[in-house]
């Protein structure tokens, strides 16, 4: 039987993916996406994001794109939208955000792979892929067709996200995929000083402590995230506040690992 892993090539012009994971929905996961691929821009990198939620795509919402639609260029290649310094990618660019995306396993596959090698990136030093909630066919798909550099999981504080969040960790070491560490997002909200805990605190710290698994960062509840989300210009570019310290933090961590 031949391992499905041998089938994996690189992307031509990318020389880091990123891939952003939860193991479930609700965290924030991309929303972190988002932000964290324009701290990595920030740091000098050229980014693209790529929504491999085929069945729920938020990025042309998230990065103010709504509407947009993929062009096609004279050899065939999809050309991905640009915002904001980044390349984008999405089949919310290719279908209308209300209609309902119908299609069985062998599609969503073949859509994957038309998202890496029928897209026209260009020379990228990152390509960040937003995964769906879970760890099923898109995230398997991935780890098959290209080599991923490495995975963060984005967790909230409490147990019950984290017990999603082991089987993500779980996913990318039985698929050999390198685990760069865990975002916690909405980690706290400060007031007057003081940390508030809006999630009952669990044992997101000591698990990763007891598999050395690294935590890039806190990212803080801040109302100004959401409404900046809604708006279509993400927290990064918009704000100045504790999150995006938090987004850079995280980013020159991920561009130091990765020697980008």
């Amino acid at each position: 039987m031949t391992n499905p892993f041998l089938q994996q090539a690189p992307v031509a012009g990318i020389q880091k993916i990123i891939a952003v994971g939860s193991g479930k929905g609700g965290v924030g996961k991309s929303t972190v996406s988002v932000n964290l691929a324009l701290a990595l821009k920030k740091q000098g990198l050229k980014v693209g994001l790529l929504d491999a939620d085929i069945y729920g795509p938020s990025l042309p919402r998230l990065m103010g794109a709504l509407n947009q639609k993929v062009e096609i260029s004279e050899d065939g290649k999809m050309i991905p939208v640009k915002r904001l310094g980044l390349s984008l990618m999405s089949i919310g660019f290719i279908v209308d955000e209300a209609q309902a995306v119908v299609w069985r396993g062998p599609m969503l596959f073949k859509a994957m792979d038309q998202f890496f090698r029928d897209t026209a990136w260009g020379e990228l030093d990152v390509l960040v892929v937003d995964l769906p909630p879970g760890t099923g066919d898109v995230a398997l798909t991935l780890a098959q067709k290209v080599p991923v550099s490495g995975a963060v999981v984005v967790s909230t504080p409490q147990n019950l996200a984290l017990a999603d969040a082991k089987k993500a960790f779980d996913m990318f070491d039985k698929v050999n995929v390198p685990i760069l560490g865990a975002i916690e997002n909405m980690a706290y909200l400060e007031k007057d000083g003081e940390k508030i805990q809006l999630f009952p605190r669990g044992e997101l710290n000591a698990y990763l402590d007891v598999k050395k698994i690294r935590k890039l960062g806190e990212i803080p509840f801040d109302p100004a995230v959401g409404l900046a989300s809604e708006a279509g210009i993400p927290y990064v570019e918009s704000q100045d506040g504790a999150a995006n310290s938090s987004f850079e933090s995280i980013a020159k961590t991920i561009k130091s690992e990765l020697s980008i």
